[in-house]
């Protein structure tokens, strides 16, 4: 398969869109763009499984290499592992919903459409690109689209949170950089991740350079305390730009963090795991607690989400080859739920104008499907079992569990010991909303989700599904990659 199609087709549906005269016709060609890319995206999953299944045992797939800059030996290289498409599957995901969910935006809708389809550019390229300038490279066409989606089509503070969210992403960006240019110079002046990974870097410029990618990539996935940016973005982006920041944005972080930092630097992950796992600990309680606290949907799920994501981070602190696999199972989980929960939420808003807890009740009677899908994507939220959250952080226990020293045990229980504040916060939230009396009598007039709002949820669920009653075929992507990593720790 031709890998550059995942870049074409959202490239050519955006500019297709800026070319459209009639607005309402661009929500059609959007969806078309966003259908094809779920269809491409699906093609590649069962291509990549036939060629494994055929013995093509290379680490990386469909490998395509252009020369972009011969004289800094930068190269436009691309391919896919069972990671990269494991990504690609959630970004498609994402995207079609992120389309359908926004049906009813009549601000901007050319300019708004081709932003998301622009967001949308950056993580395929992100997930395919295999040169550190490349990568580097799309991560930051993901940043201005964010800033404008908040910033144009947000709501209440959105000028704070749209510029709060750029100005740390960027000092995230300039930790990014001085780390890649320090891995040029220190790995025969190249920017290629195989080549890389096969130069010898003392164990002393690893331990320097790590924390810098690490750290930078750690505030795009909201690696405490560098995650004050995600309640704000969340809370003011529209219904579509908070999917993309938690569903697609912060797992640009957690995969850099792993592909980049702990994959090309294996000494400097074990000199610092002890505190990745610190702040990993620190950053579950604290997000679960702090969501107690909350009486804002938005702000619920966008702690929850700081909780959740330290899951991942905690996994790849505990450097398992299971760890790992349930780090990257956690951060596709949470890419559908919180997508699908922001989804909900929108709803859910767009309908009683308010996101407060407290000023909503009963309204399973009057918006059935909607509140369904809230009890069910809250109860993933919680680890329920036959969902994908249960999946993705039993994987997580079981690989942190395997360190049997006291230090690791005791943050492992640590973590699993938030899910029963996370069952607090969830069913509290979710059943002061859906159930009890209606507290306002203009809420007995409100409609129940619409044609494009059903087809959304239902997508997502269906990945949610999926993982959580089928898992073993994410397993069986997920674990070649995460074995390759943990042979780089080895030092095999």
């Amino acid at each position: 398969m031709n890998l550059l199609l995942l870049l074409g087709v959202p490239l050519f549906t955006a500019c297709a869109i800026l070319l459209w005269r009639n607005q309402q016709q661009v929500k059609w060609v959007a969806l078309a763009g966003s259908v094809v890319q779920m269809v491409l995206a699906i093609v590649l999953l069962f291509a990549f499984r036939g060629e494994r299944a055929a013995q093509h045992t290379s680490q990386l797939l469909f490998e395509q290499s252009y020369p972009l800059i011969q004289s800094l030996n930068i190269h436009f290289h691309i391919g896919v592992d069972g990671i990269s498409v494991s990504m690609i599957l959630l970004t498609a995901f994402v995207v079609i919903a992120g389309v359908l969910v926004s049906w009813n935006v009549e601000k901007m809708t050319r300019e708004f459409y081709f932003l998301l389809l622009l967001l949308a550019l950056g993580a395929y390229g992100f997930f395919i690109s295999f040169n550190l300038f490349v990568l580097f490279f799309f991560l930051e066409i993901s940043v201005i689209p964010k800033y404008l989606l908040i910033g144009i089509w947000g709501s209440g503070k959105k000028e704070y949170s749209a510029n709060k969210l750029v100005l740390m992403l960027m000092f995230g960006s300039a930790l990014i950089m001085v780390g890649m240019l320090g891995l040029y110079f220190a790995g025969n002046h190249d920017f290629d991740l195989i080549s890389l990974s096969h130069a010898t870097i003392s164990p002393e410029r690893q331990n320097l350079l790590f924390p810098l990618l690490f750290l930078g990539f750690g505030v795009f996935t909201a690696l405490f305390p560098l995650h004050t940016w995600v309640p704000d973005g969340h809370s003011s982006a529209p219904t579509a730009g908070s999917m993309f920041l938690a569903g697609i944005s912060m797992k640009l972080g957690g995969y850099g963090c792993l592909r980049v930092a702990i994959f090309l630097l294996p000494e400097g992950a074990k000199e610092y795991a002890n505190i990745i796992i610190i702040l990993s600990s620190i950053a579950i309680l604290y997000g679960a607690f702090v969501t107690m606290m909350q009486k804002d949907l938005k702000y619920i799920n966008a702690y929850s989400s700081v909780s959740h994501v330290g899951f991942s981070l905690l996994a790849m602190g505990m450097l398992t080859q299971t760890a790992i696999t349930g780090a990257l199972m956690q951060m596709i989980s949470h890419g559908l739920m919180t997508a699908l929960f922001f989804a909900v939420i929108g709803m859910i808003y767009d309908r009683t104008h308010t996101r407060m807890v407290d000023e909503m009740g009963g309204l399973m009677k009057v918006m059935p499907f909607i509140t369904t899908v809230l009890f069910i994507v809250g109860l993933c939220s919680l680890g329920l079992p036959g969902l994908s959250g249960f999946v993705a952080e039993m994987t997580v226990f079981m690989g942190s569990w395997q360190r049997d020293d006291t230090f690791h045990r005791i943050a492992t229980i640590a973590a699993a010991m938030s899910i029963v504040v996370t069952a607090v916060y969830i069913l509290r939230a979710v059943g002061q909303t859906a159930m009890g009396p209606i507290k306002h009598a203009a809420h007995l007039q409100l409609k129940d989700a619409a044609w494009n709002e059903k087809l959304a949820a239902i997508i997502l669920l269906a990945g949610i599904l999926s993982i959580g009653i089928a898992p073993g075929w994410l397993n069986d992507l997920l674990t070649p990659g995460a074995e390759i990593i943990m042979n780089r720790i080895a030092g095999k």
